[in-house]
């Protein structure tokens, strides 16, 4: 299939092809009445027509959309794919690879490859293929990147100021921290106004940037488990290990455990969803919290970082992702295994945010290249 041709926008006459996408709960159901896509309409003389899925049912939904040849699109915007649903679908020639139309018809993001030549490596499989989109957020380099570490840990410091307390920089100081908000809970709620018991730490684990597992950097030898999904670690050596299997690990989550045991740790801790974590949050109710961004559960004012935490040693094991790690933005075709490699310019995004299908071998999406993607100098794209 040529992929070379060159295309100007607008287009001279109209072009609609189909998409899928997701819209969060209680907002526009509607892509195409949302300002972002009307400029693109306007500025390509491409239309779209959408199925839009709302977020809550989008997991069930769109599995169900990809397995039926009558509901599948010319192309997922915001997939959220996993490396597994990329190598399905890729086995199934349900989408299409998209290195050569990369390369012929989308100069800027080529451009971002050309220069950070590893972001290429990150969304390349063994056998040289590319089957989604990226999303690359570069913002810093190595360890002073601002998402190095996605579940930030962060300290209610009004309460530590009304209780006289210091800013913890070891495990037991923490612990002992916990335990003031724990025993003083009836004088901080009188002192704010607090509705509801006082929790003094709250997360849910295993979900992302509000799981704790931060906490358990100190212990052993320092690797924590910063890859909750497959427990991978990279040594200062590059030696591959499993984080899971280190006595540091076992001994972080036995601290964990005694923590939960004391009341410390919100009992709602494994089952609560987002909203709930919120809305708890926003009703003053937590003494720490985890979070990439302490203001989507309380405030800015009232929050700081916590230091991290020294057990047996003081360390942060930033987030050492392949695209495999994160969700898939933008698909187009047949994906396989990808290469895992761990970032070299400091965290950034990556994932697969958009994909094209294949139909009875034609990439029907694809009659005319869409290349709108933009590139400022803070280097933000979209998912490999």
């Amino acid at each position: 299939m040529d992929t070379t041709g060159a295309v100007e926008f607008p287009l001279p006459e109209k072009v609609t092809f189909t998409g899928m996408t997701s819209f969060p709960v209680g907002s526009e159901p509607e892509p195409n009445n949302r300002t972002i896509f009307k400029r693109l309409e306007e500025q390509t003389n491409v239309h779209i027509d959408w199925t839009a899925i709302q977020s809550d049912q989008r997991s069930d939904k769109i599995t169900l959309n990809m397995s039926n040849p009558n509901t599948l699109t010319d192309f997922v915007f915001t997939a959220d794919f996993s490396d597994s649903n990329l190598l399905r679908y890729a086995d199934q020639g349900v989408i299409l690879n998209l290195e050569d139309y990369i390369d012929n018809n989308m100069p800027y993001l080529q451009t971002v490859f050309e220069k950070y030549p590893e972001y290429r490596t990150m969304c390349t499989d063994s056998e040289g293929h590319i089957w989604a989109l990226p999303w690359i957020e570069q913002l810093g380099s190595e360890k002073t990147a601002i998402q190095t570490i996605g579940n930030m840990s962060f300290i209610n410091t009004k309460w530590l100021n009304f209780l006289g307390l210091s800013m913890p920089t070891t495990v037991d100081e923490f612990e002992q921290v916990l335990m003031a908000f724990r025993d003083n809970a009836a004088s901080i709620k009188a002192e704010y106004g607090i509705d509801g018991d006082i929790i003094p730490m709250s997360c849910i684990v295993n979900n992302g940037d509000q799981d704790p597992s931060i906490l358990i950097n100190g212990f052993g030898e320092g690797y924590g488990d910063a890859d909750k999904d497959r427990h991978i670690a990279v040594t200062n050596d590059r030696k591959v290990i499993c984080a899971a299997t280190q006595q540091g690990y076992r001994d972080g989550l036995d601290w964990l455990h005694k923590l939960y045991d004391e009341k410390l740790i919100d009992p709602e801790c494994f089952t609560q969803e987002w909203s709930t974590y919120v809305s708890k949050g926003k009703a003053g109710r937590y003494g720490v919290c985890f979070s990439w961004d302490v203001a989507n559960i309380d405030n800015l004012t009232d929050w700081e970082p916590l230091p991290a935490l020294t057990a047996d040693t003081r360390n942060i094991t930033r987030t050492a992702l392949s695209p495999a790690a994160l969700p898939a933005a933008d698909a187009l075709s047949p994906q396989r295994r990808k290469t895992p490699h761990w970032f070299v310019h400091g965290w950034i995004r990556c994932t697969h945010p958009s994909s094209l299908r294949r139909t009875t071998g034609v990439p029907t999406a694809m009659r005319k290249v869409l290349t709108f993607l933009n590139c400022p100098t803070t280097i933000r794209a979209s998912p490999c």
